[in-house]
């Protein structure tokens, strides 16, 4: 089964934009590879516009010259991934990331490039041509690279099942689609699912962006994709991190093996060295911050996927990502739920499937210090004596069946419970 644990990687968005080069991609491919694999991080994604010669950082261009081949398939900027040359595409990354026991993914938009519309390219395979099977009304709100694709005609597909063929051929693992969500483009999903099965290559699916996704959704994107987002871009800033908090305890009860809601990029680390959103930096959260995101994240089961650039971010911001006591609630937990919230404090809860103990996040949103004295009862361990700290491996004392701690504002306790 694809993706039977929640994914971990890195994806180049957050710290490179559009103009990610393959030496960038290849540096934070080592740094994962040693640093990393080891605890579960192995998928490297590079994010949008690869196609570009043009990308430039802060935004998209209104006309971009993207690289094609006789098909209107996209093909790797040279310019910026020079092993691409010759018609080579992604194929000599992709095998070097994988001598590194990596996976490789890459970014694409929904539906045709609207440069191969405009040159009438072929449709491989097929009588048709780039013309004849977009949809030049249905246009990306806040992308300029496609149009949409008329699924109604019967060389749609054929374009589909003929990008993803040559994705498989340069030896893709990950797929991360945008402009599936927002609105829900059913034939899209679809479409793209069907091509990746006819493909014979085993490729993780993963939908974009997420904005307002209803849960109700939940059973189309299982049947078609192993990840959806449930969020527009979430960046290093706390309300980003406070709004996940209601949608992860909406979704977090229905994660399933091979079928994960995603609550987006971890902005932790060295970002925004061409990236969106401000000037290069390292992240805006705080200490406190960074540990609620990554202990919200993984007790939900999300994917988790890196925005930072690895090569540059300190080690010890790095040891945030290499903690397998907190890590393993991605991997090892059942029954992940909000069990309750009041004023700032929120307790969420989680079954160990090795041991059958209870592993229990406390979240302080607010902005005081939080004492908290909770009844282990009601945290779901009835015989538990003692705690121990995921973060920091310390013990937590149980004293006449509570749990007493105090937590700083916007951070976390994220405990074991078990025998003292």
């Amino acid at each position: 089964m694809l993706a039977h644990h929640p994914p971990l990687g890195w994806n180049s968005w957050d710290c490179f934009g559009t103009s990610v080069t393959e030496e960038e991609v290849l540096a934070n491919a080592t740094v994962m590879a040693e640093r990393l694999l080891p605890h579960g991080w192995d998928t490297v994604v590079v994010d949008i516009a690869w196609y570009d010669p043009d990308a430039k950082a802060h935004g998209y261009n209104p006309e971009p010259r993207v690289e094609l081949d006789a098909y209107g398939r996209q093909m790797p900027a040279t310019n910026r991934f020079p092993s691409a040359a010759g018609g080579e595409g992604f194929g000599p990354l992709a095998a070097r990331l994988h001598e590194l026991g990596l996976k490789f993914g890459i970014h694409i938009m929904r539906g045709i490039p609207r440069r191969a519309v405009e040159r009438q390219l072929p449709v491989w395979g097929t009588d048709a041509t780039a013309d004849q099977v977009a949809n030049t009304a249905d246009i990306c709100a806040w992308n300029p690279d496609n149009y949409g694709l008329d699924h109604t005609h019967p060389a749609a597909q054929a374009w589909v099942d003929a990008q993803v063929a040559q994705f498989a051929a340069w030896g893709v693992d990950f797929i991360k689609a945008d402009d599936m969500l927002a609105p829900h483009h059913a034939d899209a999903i679809e479409s793209l699912a069907l091509a990746i099965q006819r493909s014979g290559r085993d490729i993780t699916l993963s939908l974009s962006p997420g904005t307002s996704l209803s849960a109700a959704r939940r059973d189309h994107l299982s049947q078609h994709a192993q990840m959806w987002r449930i969020s527009d871009d979430l960046w290093d800033r706390w309300e980003d991190v406070a709004d996940q908090f209601t949608r992860l305890a909406r979704w977090a009860p229905l994660q399933r093996s091979g079928a994960w809601a995603d609550a987006d990029m971890i902005p932790i680390g060295h970002i925004a060295l061409r990236g969106e959103r401000g000037e290069p930096r390292m992240s805006r959260l705080t200490g406190p911050e960074q540990r609620t995101l990554m202990s919200l994240w993984c007790i939900a089961r999300s994917p988790l996927m890196l925005g930072c650039d690895l090569s540059t971010t300190p080690a010890e911001v790095l040891g945030l990502f290499t903690n397998d006591a907190v890590l393993d609630l991605t991997r090892h937990t059942t029954d992940n739920a909000e069990l309750w919230r009041e004023d700032d404090l929120v307790v969420w809860g989680a079954t160990d499937v090795r041991d059958g103990r209870r592993r229990v996040a406390i979240f302080n949103t607010g902005d005081v210090r939080l004492e908290a004295s909770l009844l282990v009862g009601d945290l779901g361990a009835q015989d538990a004596t003692g705690a121990t700290d995921l973060w920091t491996g310390g013990q937590v004392p149980i004293a006449d069946g509570r749990l007493a701690l105090e937590v700083a504002p916007h951070d976390v306790a994220l405990v074991a419970l078990g025998s003292s």
